[in-house]
């Protein structure tokens, strides 16, 4: 991805992260976690695994603004990542 399709990228992102309509879609995200956080609920073992798979996407979904940041900390600092492994 070239500087221009970054930029255009993570201005969208921005743009949607401030918007009411995300606050109501992580609030319903955030909502639907206890339901789908229930061993006790899973019928078997491949519900089970299939309620896991859920979760990491909530908590995909859920970082995605931090995830967002990091990534851009890292593109605008590449050599702020060298000098914290070299510490």
């Amino acid at each position: 991805m070239n500087d221009q399709e970054f930029e255009n990228y993570t201005r969208s992102m921005q743009e949607m992260f401030r918007s009411e309509g995300w606050e109501y879609f992580l609030n319903d995200i955030k909502g639907g976690v206890p339901n789908v956080n229930s061993v006790e609920a899973a019928k078997d073992e491949n519900d089970l695994f299939f309620r896991k798979g859920q979760l990491a996407v909530m908590a995909n979904i859920l970082n995605l603004e931090a995830q967002l940041d990091s990534v851009i900390e890292e593109r605008n600092n590449p050599q702020a990542e060298g000098q914290e492994e070299a510490a």
